[in-house]
């Protein structure tokens, strides 16, 4: 079976450089949810009175706390796709997040991008498990954004 050929001078991401660069943005994702988490915290000893008492499970503060870690989720991966089409997890694997054309994608793409990449992952990858279908390697948050993830050659 033959695949179309990459953007020109930009070979193919594979998915398993894609998984590797996920594992590895896992790392600052979690500081910032600490980061976030700390002043939900704070509030709920503060309203409950008790130190040793958590955030009740699908209370209004739980899912105002993982919203917030959505969010901030999404702004440190728009930024860096928007700063340099690169997230931390990126920079190893040299992945890049561009236009079908080889440009840099705009702001509401990588938020489309970033919003259908939740929703796959929640739906246990399932626009992920699709770039190992798809004809191009395309996830389907590629497919929606107009974007593409590309690997970058190797710096002599």
């Amino acid at each position: 079976m033959t695949h179309p050929a990459p953007l020109p001078g930009k070979p193919r991401a594979l998915i398993g450089w894609r998984l590797l660069a996920l594992l590895y943005d896992f790392w600052p994702v979690l500081a910032l949810w600490i980061a976030v988490a700390v002043p939900f915290v704070l509030i709920d000893v503060v309203a409950s009175g008790n130190v040793r008492h958590n955030i009740p499970p699908f209370s209004p503060l739980w899912w105002l706390l993982w919203i917030c870690c959505w969010a901030v989720t999404g702004v440190y991966a728009t930024w860096s796709w928007q700063r340099g089409g690169q997230t931390l997890g990126m920079r190893p694997w040299r992945l890049k997040v561009v236009t079908a054309a080889g440009d840099a994608p705009t702001r509401a793409a990588l938020w489309r991008r970033y919003t259908l990449a939740t929703v796959s992952t929640l739906a246990a990858g399932s626009g992920f498990w699709w770039a190992w279908l798809d004809r191009e390697r395309l996830t389907f948050h590629d497919r929606y954004s107009g974007t593409r993830m590309a690997r970058l050659p190797k710096r002599a």
